[in-house]
Parts: C-alpha cells; sequence; structure tokens
C-alpha cells in the first residue's frame, strides 16, 4: 500500500484572498484517498470559510509547524489546520523547508505580496526567492500551464531595462531546457509538440536590425537545444507568436521576461484556467496564477478555479514522481 501523499497549503496574505479561495478549493475537491492537506491559515480565517472546509473534512488544529508534522491522520477526511500568528512568508519559508527533507510532497501557495515578506523581515523577492534561497539552487523558472498554452519565463522580477543583460546564452539554455521538462509533464498529445522561443526585438530582430540578441544569444541557445534533441522552433516573431492558430503548433512558450510570457497569459487564462510551477526545484510547488486581490477581500466574490488546478497539479506531479529539476 502506498504512502498517503502529505500536501501543504500556503494560503498567503492574511487580508487577501488566499483563504477564500483555498476553502472554496478545498470544498470543491472534497477528501481524496490517499492525499492528506496541511493548511497554513491566520487565527483571523473567516467562520465562514472554516464553515465551509468543515462541511467535508474533520480538522485536526494546531499552532506551530513542528506539531502539525507530528499529526499523521487517521483519514483523508481530516485536515492538519495549523492556526499560526507567525508572518505568511514564515509559512512559506518553512513549508519548503520540510519539502526540501523529503517530510512533505508538494507544496501549493495562495497569492503572497512582496510587501508581506518585507514586513516577515525577508529579503527575498517574491515566492521564487524564497525557494531559491532555502533550496540553494541558483537558477529557478517561472512556469505556467494554462488550457490554451504553456509559457516559461526565461528571466523573472527583473526590470525591463536590465533584461538584456540578463538574458545570456547560458541563461536561455537552461530556460529552455526548464521548459523541455515542463513539456514532458504535460499531455501525451501536448508533450509531442515542439518547443517555442520567442525573441526578444520587435521582428525578432530583424536579421539584426533591431537588436543583435536573437543572432546572438538565442542562435546559441537554439543550437545547443538542438545538439541535445530538444524539440524547438524560433526565435519567433513576439508580436505574432500568441496568435490562436500557434497555441496549437507548440507545447511551451519560452519568453524572455515576465511581461512577454504573462500579459498574453493572463488575457487569455484569466484566474479561472492558468497555474503556476516552478521549475528547477528539488520538490513540488505549485501556485495560482493571479495576485492577492484585496479590493474583493472578505466579499466571497474571488474566483477558486486556479487554486483548484494547483492543487490538482501538486497532486498530479508528486503522485507521478515528475522530475522538475533542469538537466544539464
Amino acid at each position: 500500500m502506498k504512502k498517503p501523499l502529505r500536501i501543504a497549503l500556503t494560503t498567503g496574505d492574511v487580508d487577501g484572498i488566499g483563504t477564500e479561495v483555498t476553502a472554496k478549493a478545498l470544498a470543491k475537491i472534497k477528501p481524496m484517498p490517499g492525499v492528506f492537506f496541511y493548511l497554513w491559515r491566520s487565527p483571523r480565517m473567516s467562520t465562514r470559510e472554516l464553515s465551509l472546509i468543515d462541511r467535508y473534512f474533520k480538522r485536526i488544529t494546531v499552532t506551530s509547524w513542528p506539531e502539525a508534522l507530528k499529526v499523521t491522520p487517521d483519514s483523508h477526511k481530516q485536515l492538519v489546520d495549523i492556526s499560526s500568528n507567525l508572518p505568511p512568508a514564515l509559512w512559506v519559508e518553512a513549508t519548503a523547508q520540510t519539502c526540501l527533507f523529503g517530510h512533505m510532497d508538494a507544496m501549493v501557495t495562495a497569492p503572497l505580496s512582496k510587501t508581506a515578506i518585507v514586513q516577515a523581515g525577508l529579503e527575498d523577492m517574491g515566492h521564487t526567492g524564497i525557494l531559491k534561497r532555502v533550496s540553494k539552487v541558483k537558477e529557478l523558472f517561472m512556469g505556467f500551464i494554462g488550457d490554451k498554452f504553456n509559457v516559461v519565463l526565461a528571466t523573472g522580477h527583473v526590470p525591463v531595462s536590465e533584461v538584456s543583460s540578463h538574458l545570456t546564452s547560458s541563461r536561455l539554455g537552461k530556460a529552455i531546457r526548464a521548459a523541455d521538462q515542463l513539456r514532458r509533464v504535460l499531455d501525451k498529445k501536448t508533450a509531442n509538440k515542439p518547443l517555442a522561443l520567442i525573441g526578444l526585438n520587435p521582428h525578432a530582430g530583424e536579421e539584426g536590425l533591431i537588436g543583435g540578441e536573437e543572432l546572438k544569444i538565442h542562435a546559441s541557445a537554439l543550437e545547443t537545444a538542438q545538439e541535445i534533441d530538444i524539440p524547438i522552433e524560433g526565435p519567433l516573431v513576439p508580436d505574432a507568436a500568441y496568435f490562436k492558430e500557434n497555441w496549437s503548433r507548440f507545447s511551451v512558450y519560452i519568453a524572455n521576461y515576465h511581461d512577454q510570457g504573462l500579459i498574453p497569459f493572463k488575457m487569455i487564462h484569466g484566474q479561472e484556467s492558468g497555474i503556476h510551477i516552478t521549475m528547477g526545484l528539488p520538490f513540488v510547488r505549485t501556485s495560482v496564477d493571479h495576485g492577492t486581490a484585496k479590493d474583493i477581500f472578505g466579499k466571497n466574490k474571488a474566483d477558486p478555479s486556479s487554486m483548484r488546478l494547483a492543487i490538482d497539479w501538486a497532486i498530479r506531479l508528486a503522485r507521478s514522481s515528475a522530475d522538475l529539476s533542469i538537466k544539464k
């Protein structure tokens, strides 16, 4: 008999929609045989949201992570409920450490603001910064799975003015390998399609007339990818790459910078059908693809679809022992 999976959920900013989308997602997923959920939340979590969870799960409430790790539920219908006064950024840090040592099989994160991280006394830039520090993996990549198309970002939270200096052949090559790892966990039909590398400059540089990155950095990265048999095409013209007719041609797009990938991804997928996966970690971490939405906090208006998908994908990846590390 297989050991039950242990999936940790962090609910993000206490005044954001993290608790709402998590409660709603758990209510839709319901108890799953072979899966134990560990829920980090603030003591301020609303009774409405807790009552929603209580319709389907029996909560075992503790006040610290060490206490939670000592609890082994008797049934998948039980949920370990950590009512914690720690800053939410520290929930993420503690959970990542636990995943690193194999005591949790996956972590799923609700939105966490950069402000909340700073207020917790950390210097990390977002979830990815925390995960990078804890895992000691120097380069992680943000991957996004949607029902229309998928994206990996070659650079993360970098000012646009600095993108070109961060976009080395080595970095782009690793992003391609990260995208290839993501391709391999997709459904078979999609996984058989090539990657799509997007150009950095207008018209993909137009043979060096509008910037030289495509002739130097992209060409080198493409050559290396082809040498190790990664199916890939590009560099694609950025303003045409995401045309609808291209969605079915490629398995994963590789975007050069944050907004080149996420503006089209979020415009098409909104908050309903996209999730984030951190590529390069030695463990599974998935997340919603939206922010804290503090303007609708407490109004019972948040859509839980992305959180539900993030939990589903975490379970799927953990069950398959998917390798999300970046191959050399």
